[in-house]
Parts: structure tokens; sequence; C-alpha cells
């Protein structure tokens, strides 16, 4: 791929645009040199006003998504990709966020613009557990964990089961959940199914991979072991 194509991919602005930074004289090598459009030259190598590019195609980025942010490109008020560098929003491939988590649900989330990594992850096959600690309204009867673990719990207008979930108790209304697919506000509905309402929802884990320290708003992108981290929590 030519260089003036891969750095408007990444979201530098337009082919015109890039041209016109290489002009100025902006793009330059990790020695300061300036590059020209027909220089081959690495992704790694390369420099704009003396900064390396932004990560290259096949970026995933591990997000802590705070309450009241919006998984989407186009809902008004607050999104998640506000949260990251402005130009990713212009990336090509677009970059992706892996799954969804609600408005009002905060914690882990995967952003990549790797459509067979995203695929890889959301796959019934990975079989990857994901991790929610829920505050409720009411206190827990005592009974939750076996209908969750029972494989039969039916969630209102479907007519297919829920896999086993595992339910933890963290205190009369607290609690850990871990389930093994991703329906449609999977957790509030399950509570829901058993009389409980959820008050606060937080994602914990996905797979292998946890938050860390990252603070709400806070993001970081994954190296490989980092993925080797996320698919060694297969099926645990």
């Amino acid at each position: 791929m030519k260089i003036v194509r891969h750095i408007a991919n990444l979201g530098y602005g337009s082919r015109k645009q890039v041209q016109a930074l290489f002009r100025e004289g902006r793009v330059t090598d990790a020695d300061g040199e300036v590059l020209y459009t027909d220089d081959p030259v690495d992704h790694d190598a390369i420099r704009i006003d003396g900064e390396p590019l932004d990560p290259a195609p096949g970026l995933c980025v591990l997000l802590h998504k705070p309450v009241g942010y919006t998984c989407s490109t186009k809902d008004t008020g607050r999104l998640v990709y506000d949260l990251l560098p402005a130009r990713w929003r212009l990336r090509d491939p677009v970059l992706s966020t892996v799954g969804r988590l609600d408005r009002d649900t905060s914690g882990l989330l995967l952003l990549t613009d790797d459509g067979g990594l995203l695929h890889r992850i959301i796959s019934p096959k990975a079989q990857l557990p994901k991790v929610y600690e829920a505050t409720l309204a009411q206190d827990l009867r005592g009974d939750e964990a076996a209908t969750f673990a029972s494989g039969a719990l039916l969630l209102e207008s479907e007519t297919k089961p829920l896999l086993p979930a595992e339910l933890e108790s963290l205190g009369p209304r607290q609690a850990r959940l871990t389930l093994h697919e991703g329906r449609y506000h999977q957790v509030r509905r399950m509570f829901a199914a058993v009389g409980n309402h959820v008050e606060a929802l937080h994602r914990s884990q996905v797979g292998g991979l946890g938050l860390g320290d990252l603070a709400p708003g806070q993001w970081r992108a994954l190296d490989a072991g980092d993925l080797q981290t996320l698919f060694a929590g297969r099926g645990a």
C-alpha cells in the first residue's frame, strides 16, 4: 500500500490533505529526515510532526466505559468514540465496538478494526465468559444461582433457553454473574425474570482479560500478549 493511502486510512485526512503534509515537510523518518510520497518505509519508522503514527490496522483497544456513554457512532449525546483520539473515527477499516454495553452499564469494552478478530471474539464457538457485577433493587432470594445455572431459564419473548450462567452473591443486593453468551440486555432481563431489578451494572472481565488499573474513560491498545490472555479465559 502506498504511504499516502496508508496514512489517510489511519484518519490523518484525505489523500489530498496527506499529500499536503508531505509537501510541508511534516512527514519524516525516525531520524528526522523528510520523507517523500514514493519512499518505501515501514509504518513504525514514520513520524508526523515528530510523533509516531497511530497504531497500524489490526488495532484492538480496551476501554473502561463510563456510565452515560453510548456504543454508537450516530446517536446523540456522549459516545464511547468521544473518549478516543478524534481521528480514529476516520480510520479505514473502521474501529468497531465488539458487542455493546448499554448507556447505563459501565466497564470493559473492546473495540477493533480487525473484522476477523471481532468475529472470533463474539463467536459462540469462542465461549469467552463475560463477568458482570450487578447492584439490585431487592435482596437476593437465594434460589437465583440454581435458576441461572439450570440452562432452562427463558427470557420474555424468547423460545430458546439461556445457557447455564454462574451467580455469586457478593451481598444481599450485590451479585457477580458470569455469562457464556451475549443476548440483548441479558443480565437485566435475567434478574427481571426472577422478580428483581438491576440498578447498576458493571462488566469487569471478558475471557481472561480484566480492566487492570484503567480508570473510567481510560483506554489502552492491546498487544499480542493481551490477546493471548483474552482467549486464555475461554470456557472459564
